[in-house]
């Protein structure tokens, strides 16, 4: 039986655990202290639980991503077919001293050792201190677009084959 958009289960999906190891920004979409919309790409670590971002005490984004806050996180490949992971889930927060440890983490992946220390050490000089926003997934969706495609598509493509 497939597993249905939105079990967690989707995490387990090969699609999902190349894209939570990828070298791809997660785009996350919050809502501002007004209401309205925003999205920002950014780095991220997944911790086997829960996706980590770092970012600095006094970055903007701290004001609204605050424990409880519901957030949305897309992870996607840039070439056809798509390969897509979408997770809905509430974020908390720490403040840990030193650069965090997902935050090393995720340059260390996503710059290589050579560039990823030379950053962290510059940044180690200008951030003492950094905010960790976790997010636990509450839903999970995959498009890959060979075996999943969005539901209107879906519908469709059933529609065509009963139509037959």
């Amino acid at each position: 039986m497939p597993t249905h958009q939105g079990d967690l289960a989707l995490l387990e999906d090969p699609v999902a655990q190349r894209l939570l190891t990828s070298r791809a920004p997660a785009r996350l979409a919050y809502l501002w202290t007004d209401g309205t919309p925003r999205v920002i790409p950014i780095g991220f670590h997944w911790n086997g639980t829960e996706l980590v971002l770092g970012t600095p005490p006094d970055a903007p984004k701290t004001r609204a991503l605050v424990d409880g806050v519901k957030v949305a996180v897309s992870i996607d490949t840039d070439t056809m077919p798509y390969d897509v992971l979408q997770i809905r889930g509430s974020v908390r927060t720490d403040v840990t001293d030193g650069i965090a440890p997902e935050y090393e983490a995720m340059v260390l992946r996503c710059q290589g050792q050579d560039a990823g220390r030379a950053w962290l050490d510059s940044l180690r000089q200008i951030c003492p201190r950094m905010v960790r926003v976790f997010i636990t997934p509450e839903w999970v969706g995959i498009l890959d677009f060979q075996q999943r495609f969005p539901s209107a598509i879906e519908r469709a493509m059933e529609r065509a084959a009963t139509a037959g």
